[in-house]
């Protein structure tokens, strides 16, 4: 007996004409960031691009470079905010034809985007600090630390809306990120300006601007890294597919787990999908309801497709550990080419 006909691989999460039962999709969230979020996007945006203008004006007037790279680090900001946004409206648009999960990948896409931004607006930055320390040039103090006051307030109010989203969403994150290591950019600008007012050390800018391209290739690396477990289709970093095919095969009437997938459809939505064998005379039906109850509970997993059919006779002979020859052939009958460790109760290798 099969509760399913046939199972789906990691990119199809979600069967049709698939008996999934009553819990089977309970408490699925498919919708992304609330409009509030985008409300808070918009408002950060605004204060960003803003000061922006104003700082491309006095950059100009006071013949700064300094106070111009700063505006040029803004406008990625607002760079990454727009595409924050976009991305959003596009994640939020319902599956139909070919994209089964709909676009929910585009915050992820977006995430990763403002990862490699970061990444190579720290080259830049660094390769402009190294210059400015081996040929420091002529440094307005007074206005560069008059600017960078007030592009703190700016910052910090722009970075306070967004840490008001969702930032449990990498596109959110992403967003947030460009404009915290901006934060850190003028809050080290102020300082140099004022050991420059102060000393006359005009490298001390430099050297600010190394420590928050320390910030900025860290930030990126990280945003990079898991959007990057994203697209691979890599287990959640919280989840351990071996433990958690143990925990599946541990429960009653459950003889075997194989083909156990698990993955990210998106930041904070996961999925499974596995094939179980019960033992003769198990109810498929009543395992299947328990196990995705089991799944949702503990690993907050709701996107389950779980295959589940009667194990073979031979499967509930006793075997030593690692010994494949007492496995039933009928194997094949449900897993021409089975994928990852075979789950059982009892001592075995992952």
């Amino acid at each position: 007996m099969s509760d399913h006909g046939h199972e789906h691989g990691p990119g199809q999460a979600h069967g049709s004409g698939h008996d999934h039962g009553a819990g089977g999709h309970a408490g699925h969230a498919h919708g992304v960031s609330a409009d509030a979020d985008r409300r808070w996007l918009a408002t950060a945006l605004t204060l960003i691009t803003a000061f922006m203008a104003v700082e491309v004006v006095i950059g100009i007037v006071a013949s700064s470079l300094a106070l111009i790279s700063d505006a040029a680090h803004m406008l990625t900001d607002a760079a990454s905010i727009i595409l924050a946004l976009i991305a959003m409206r596009l994640a939020a648009r319902p599956a139909r034809g070919g994209f089964t999960y709909g676009l929910k990948r585009a915050e992820i896409l977006s995430a990763q985007a403002n990862g490699l931004t970061l990444l190579l607006l720290g080259v830049w930055l660094a390769y402009e600090a190294v210059r400015r320390l081996i040929e420091p040039p002529e440094v307005e103090g007074g206005l560069m630390l008059a600017t960078a006051l007030a592009g703190i307030v700016v910052n910090v109010a722009a970075t306070w809306c967004l840490s008001k989203a969702n930032r449990s969403s990498l596109n959110v994150e992403g967003a947030y990120q460009h404009i915290l290591n901006d934060l850190f950019a003028f809050i080290g600008t102020a300082i140099a300006a004022l050991i420059v007012v102060l000393t006359g050390f005009a490298r001390a800018d430099a050297i600010a601007t190394l420590v928050v391209v320390a910030l900025m290739v860290k930030a990126g690396y990280g945003l990079l890294r898991e959007s990057g477990r994203i697209f691979l289709e890599a287990a959640p970093a919280d989840v351990d597919p071996n433990e958690l095919g143990d925990m599946l095969v541990g429960e009653p009437a459950v003889v075997e787990v194989h083909d156990l997938h698990v993955w990210q459809i998106t930041s904070g939505q996961s999925a499974l999908s596995a094939h179980i064998l019960v033992e003769p005379g198990g109810d498929c039906h009543d395992v299947r309801r328990d196990l995705e109850e089991l799944l949702r509970h503990n690993y907050a997993i709701t996107h389950t497709t779980l295959q589940v059919d009667h194990a073979p006779v031979p499967v509930l002979q006793a075997a030593q550990p690692g010994d494949r020859d007492l496995l039933p052939t009928e194997d094949a009958e449900h897993c021409e080419e089975p994928h990852g460790p075979v789950h059982r109760d009892e001592p075995h290798e992952h």
